[in-house]
């Protein structure tokens, strides 16, 4: 997941960026309001209101004219009623005031990710090379022999088999099978271990150095 740090305060950005990266996020920062309007593509932007260079309300505006499904919060010292009522009717979807916890901050996060996360939708039965997946069923045969698989195994499958051939980030598929992205450090690669052992096919689920995995088709 990729997020978009627009403030001003260098050491403020320093900590979030630092704290952010920790929990697996891709950041990059941008200190005026003419930096974060020329930033690239992203997943979610944290927003101060504050910037030297324009106001963030407008900046707030303006993104959201742009994509009506990026995600957008406003992270500001503006703490008055009329501050939050205005910076959610120009497009943000949430708003914390500082100072914050980077837990609140982190929950609110995966709060708005599982709303927003672009997700190809799922073909009620996918094949993909020896793969034969029945979204509805839940079912998966290879080579047309069943393969018995547990829940997360079954949806951690399903993740990648809505884009195959896709590389998906670590925190992508955590997000879309445990609606979190800060899990235990093991949780998903003992998934794809043993999702990988019971496929008889291991090299179905390719690991993707530094990013994820990928379903091979």
């Amino acid at each position: 997941m990729r997020i978009l740090l627009v403030e001003d305060d260098r050491r403020v950005s320093a900590v979030m960026a630092s704290m952010l990266q920790r929990r697996g996020y891709e950041v990059e920062h941008a200190a005026t309001a003419t930096a974060a309007l020329e930033a690239a593509p992203c997943d979610l932007v944290l927003l101060d209101l504050n910037l030297p260079d324009g106001d963030g309300v407008d900046v707030c505006r303006i993104l959201r004219a742009r994509d009506e499904n990026l995600g957008i919060i406003a992270v500001t010292a503006r703490g008055e009623e009329r501050d939050k009522i205005t910076g959610l009717r120009v497009g943000a979807d949430d708003y914390v005031v500082k100072p914050f916890s980077m837990a609140e901050l982190q929950a609110r996060i995966e709060a708005l990710l599982r709303r927003t996360v672009r997700q190809a939708p799922a073909r009620e039965v996918a094949e993909i090379g020896p793969l034969r997946i029945d979204h509805a069923a839940r079912t998966v045969h290879v080579d047309g022999t069943p393969v018995a698989l547990t829940r997360k195994e079954f949806d951690v499958l399903a993740s990648l088999a809505r884009q195959p051939g896709v590389a998906l980030s670590r925190e992508r598929i955590l997000l879309d099978v445990w609606q979190t992205t800060w899990s235990g450090k093991h949780t998903l690669e003992v998934h794809v271990a043993s999702l990988r052992a019971k496929l008889g096919r291991p090299e179905l689920v390719e690991t993707v150095r530094g990013v994820g995995y990928r379903l091979r088709t």
